[in-house]
């Protein structure tokens, strides 16, 4: 029977474990696999947090329902009918600018309208699908910003794209790989020539398509609703765990990877347990990898420490109703970097999803820090609650204190897709041809959201199922 262990107890390592599980049982294979997570608890990043009848979320909040993976996941282990869509509010989105909440227009007449932008702003967004704009340099892995400023101009920079930059990543534009971060948008620049041509052929594909119930992507990227679990996102993590049964190891933490004597390789935990392993599939943060792997190749290691994370902080605010005077209808808004304001943004999170709060009750979560303000990581919890507070009062006009308060740190939040990340990615594949059986999963590599990480997954139960 061949033996699978797979370091990291996430989303990925999770979703990769139940896949491949059932690959096996599909197929009438045996396979001895055994899941380590250091942590008491599986899920990763994916926890959610219930106090005073407030649920926070201490990492993601949920996942957009345009891409099959997760959804067929859910149906897969019997938790769809348990799935919970965030209501309309969420498609309303707001940008922070001037001293006032600017709605994020949905059409070419909204846009004219809107303040956001000012008029030479728009004159040069105007610009974007006419031969004067130069196209995309060849060969070169160009910034999300330098893109930016070559597409749309600085202006749209400043308010639009590093505004969305810092709300998924945690990013700079400055350092941010465009083909790596949104490689959609850069394909809709070579096949189109522009992203408002892009667009716009797009919406008449939508239309075509709408009657089959298909989902299209915008220029800006997939579509889709926000779902998540009424108990919160860890509803899942924890139904993966529950499902795999023995197969998972908590407080278990792998100190390294090496070949072995007579099998393929030789986990070794930090208790000084061993296991053997015909493969070993690593969904640990790239830093994290990088340390188990330094004794078995450093080539590997030194390529997976050049992955950059950035910190993030998150900071549960909860008020009664009546203590927020403007409408909460929305999403929540993002901060570009120029406004010199403390957080990146703040979500609506019971707009979104109404169960978020208790009746009467509102529950606000800002995000502070990002690959642009590191240090913000080491503030203590009266300096955070004090800078979001007077972020708060310029931002929604909330002069008055919570009446509850979460703060959860995160020193390496998200990985960072800077340039030369695709080069990087090239070569750990070359490098990993000398280690059969030792797959990379995880969201340190091809995209950091949910869904990605469950795509990962799919990718690495099949690369291991064709090893077998």
């Amino acid at each position: 029977m061949k033996k699978i262990v797979i370091i990291g107890g996430g989303i990925s390592g999770l979703a990769t474990a139940w896949l491949l599980r059932s690959k096996a049982l599909a197929a009438g294979t045996e396979l001895d696999i055994t899941l380590l997570e250091k942590e008491e608890r599986a899920g990763g990043k994916i926890k959610s947090i219930k106090a005073d009848g407030y649920t926070c979320e201490w990492g993601p909040n949920g996942f957009l329902d345009s891409k099959p993976q997760t959804l067929d996941l859910c149906k897969a282990i019997g938790v769809e009918e348990n799935l919970h869509r965030s209501n309309d509010n969420a498609r309303k989105r707001f940008i922070f600018s001037g001293g006032e909440l600017h709605q994020l227009p949905d059409g070419a007449p909204a846009f004219l309208k809107s303040r956001l932008i000012s008029w030479p702003g728009k004159l040069r967004l105007a610009l974007e699908p006419t031969p004067f704009i130069a196209s995309a340099p060849a060969g070169v892995d160009e910034t999300l910003a330098a893109f930016g400023r070559r597409r749309l101009g600085g202006e749209a920079l400043d308010k639009l794209i590093a505004p969305m930059v810092s709300g998924i990543f945690a990013g700079d534009p400055e350092t941010m790989s465009l083909v790596s971060c949104f490689p959609r948008i850069a394909e809709l620049e070579r096949e189109y020539g522009g992203l408002i041509r892009a667009m716009i052929m797009l919406a008449k594909k939508k239309k075509q398509d709408q009657a089959s119930g298909k989902v299209v992507s915008s220029a800006a990227g997939p579509g889709g609703v926000l779902t998540s679990f009424r108990e919160g996102i860890q509803y899942l993590s924890d139904a993966l765990a529950t499902s795999l049964g023995g197969i998972v190891r908590p407080g278990t933490a792998v100190a390294s990877v090496k070949k072995g004597d007579t099998v393929p390789y030789r986990v070794t935990c930090s208790d000084g347990t061993e296991y053997e392993a015909d493969q070993v599939i690593v969904a640990s943060p790239a830093f994290a990898a990088a340390e188990m792997l330094a004794g078995l190749d450093d080539g590997i290691s030194g390529i997976l420490q050049q992955i950059p994370y950035a910190s993030m902080t998150v900071i549960c605010f909860g008020y009664s109703r009546g203590q927020i005077k403007r409408s909460l209808d929305g999403f929540g808004y993002l901060i570009p970097k120029k406004e010199g304001l403390s957080t990146l943004g703040t979500l609506w999170d019971s707009s979104m999803f109404e169960n978020r709060a208790p009746e009467g009750k509102v529950l606000l979560r800002s995000m502070m820090g990002g690959a642009c303000f590191p240090q913000y990581v080491t503030l203590s919890d009266d300096e955070v609650v004090d800078r979001v507070r007077k972020d708060l009062v310029l931002t929604m006009g909330i002069d008055s204190a919570p009446e509850f308060v979460k703060i959860f740190r995160h020193p390496q939040a998200i990985p960072q897709y800077t340039v030369g990340h695709g080069k990087r990615l090239q070569a750990l594949e070359e490098s990993l041809r000398a280690h059969p059986g030792l797959i990379l999963t995880g969201n340190s590599y091809r995209g950091i959201g949910l869904n990605d990480c469950v795509a990962a997954a799919e990718r690495a139960a099949d690369e291991a199922f064709v090893l077998l």
